[in-house]
């Protein structure tokens, strides 16, 4: 499915060539051996960094500082002349939230439901304990507003609108209660994000005809667009691959405020590359700048989080990593038309940051906009901000208690029970028409088989166009004659091996009812609606 395959490592090894003779290539890899052990020796640790930081005289660089550092004198200098480099991202983060404590009323409540601002909170903790995640949509008002943007509102100090609901117990006897706090009123607020800071995040486009709203954004058809996350060659665990700084206890930029690495990700891949992080802060310590709710259109809501870590620069090797260019960061495009798990989506193309910030990117023989989702210019000013903190003495360093692990591997959720496909509701036998049939000829038709739906095939039996019963209706009233002149021509469709849920997912989104089912060829391989949904799971669960 795959174009070619990703490398394990955002950087080149040099290989040896297999056709060399075998006593050469002992030679080469010996050279290799002895220049990773150099590359591995330490230069400082981070103990002596602080140290440096302490006396004032800790050498710091932005990741784009050091990149041209390096370009310019060589990795071997620029590992021996920098202490730290600092990096940072600010991009989309949905996995993201923060654990509330409200403080007891009197009388007490045992909340069972809350809400901050329409926007409800978990509550299968304590009795005035709550999580409230990023992603959690307002009751009254959608994706306008979520919960994201209630965690922005608290940093900025805005007044919250807090509603609980109890059952009532002898020891709380309250059954609900309405109140506004501010943050400065919770006893703890902590933002803990199980998924943050993605090593590499693909990128997305659209080859079907018709607009994709995703959590990439809104996809243009035909590959009307390709847009991309992650800050690339600042990007934290972009210039720490290996994970040899980065670990669980590892102090970093969160917020605007100081955070910690408190273990992997959820989804940690580090075999394909793929890694991530959780991390914890103090929410009341943090800055509305560095965290802001958004609205992703037709898709949900989300928090916007600023993270950066610094790397000290403990040998050669974490040198050249730290010194990556966008050109050596490479991520897949994804084709988004295919509604499969985000692994088995199709690869339409291998592509560098370079290639992606450009605007630009070549897909086939077509130029395609390009355009990011998270802001390089606001990584660049955490990376800039937190290179500062260490320069004035504000942020030490920390040692990782435990590395990140090296050999997890992500797993899909497990389908052990047959999910029903288009192919078994659809009804094969389907009813066509030609565009210059005429329109009571046709009402005729679709009234003595009982249908609803006609799909309209040209010569070669290719779907050109659909017309329903109410299009006859109005066609009838306003004296149209043929077909052609009503039908509609961007069809809507489904394949034989789409599961139905994405079928139902696509007729509520249209606001229609039936869909034709085609081949590759557009050739018509069944029909399925709505009601032949509703006939098939009557009395039985979508996954049966």
């Amino acid at each position: 499915m795959e174009e070619t395959e990703a490398p394990r490592r955002p950087y080149v090894s040099i290989m040896p060539d297999e056709n060399r003779r075998y006593d050469f290539r002992s030679k080469i890899e010996s050279a290799e051996v002895m220049s990773m052990k150099k590359s591995k020796k330490k230069i400082r640790s981070v103990k002596e960094i602080n140290e440096k930081i302490k006396r004032g005289d800790v050498v710091v660089l932005t990741a784009e500082e050091m990149i041209k550092l390096a370009e310019s004198s060589g990795i071997e200098v620029a590992a021996k002349e920098v202490d730290v480099v600092t990096t940072g991202t600010f991009g989309a983060m949905c996995s993201s939230g923060v654990f509330l404590n409200f403080g007891h009323s009197d009388p007490p409540i045992k909340m069972t439901k809350c809400w901050l601002n329409d926007v409800p909170v978990y509550k299968g903790l304590a009795a005035v304990d709550g999580y409230l995640g990023a992603t959690a949509l307002s009751e009254t008002r959608g994706f306008e507003y979520g919960g994201g943007h209630v965690i922005e509102d608290l940093v900025s100090g805005k007044e919250i609108e807090l509603r609980a609901e109890s059952y009532g117990t002898d020891c709380y006897p309250r059954r609900y209660i309405e109140t506004v706090v501010t943050i400065d009123d919770l006893n703890q607020a902590i933002l803990v994000n199980p998924r943050n800071c993605s090593q590499r995040y693909d990128a997305a486009t659209n080859s079907t005809d018709r607009v994709l709203y995703t959590y990439m954004g809104t996809l243009l058809p035909n590959y009307g667009n390709v847009t991309f996350c992650g800050a690339g060659q600042l990007n934290p665990l972009c210039k720490d691959p290996n994970y040899e700084t980065i670990g669980i206890g590892t102090r970093i930029f969160l917020g605007g405020g100081m955070g910690y690495i408190i273990g992997e990700g959820t989804q940690h891949d580090p075999k394909s590359g793929y890694g991530t992080l959780m991390v914890r802060g103090d929410l009341k310590k943090m800055n509305s700048r560095y965290l802001r709710g958004a609205s992703i259109y037709r898709y949900g809501v989300t928090l916007y989080v600023g993270i950066g870590i610094p790397i000290p620069i403990i040998n050669e090797e974490v040198a050249s990593t730290a010194a990556l260019r966008d050109d050596q960061i490479y991520v897949n495009i994804h084709d988004y038309g295919f509604p499969y798990r985000p692994d088995l989506r199709p690869v339409v193309k291998r592509v560098s940051y370079a290639e992606l910030r450009s605007g630009r990117v070549t897909i086939g023989d077509k130029e395609v906009p390009s355009s990011p989702l998270s802001s390089y210019k606001m990584a660049r000013e955490i990376a800039e901000v937190l290179k500062e903190w260490i320069l004035e003495g504000r942020f030490y360093l920390t040692e990782p208690v435990e590395p990140l692990p090296k050999e997890e591997e992500f797993k899909p959720m497990p389908m052990r029970r047959r999910e029903l496909k288009v192919r078994d509701v659809m009804r094969r036998e389907v009813i066509t028409a030609n565009p210059s049939d005429g329109v009571k000829e046709v009402a005729r038709k679709l009234i003595a088989k009982g249908i609803d739906h006609l799909p309209v095939i040209d010569r070669k039996g290719r779907l050109i166009g659909i017309v329903t019963s109410w299009d006859l209706a109005k066609a009838i009233a306003n004296d149209k004659r043929i077909l052609s002149e009503i039908m509609t021509r961007n069809v809507i469709t489904a394949r034989e091996d789409e599961s139905i849920h994405v079928a139902a997912q696509r007729m509520a989104q249209h606001n229609i009812s039936g869909l034709p089912v085609v081949d590759d060829e557009k050739k018509i391989r069944g029909i399925i609606t709505t009601d032949d949904i509703s006939r098939n799971l009557v009395g039985r669960r979508l996954m049966p």
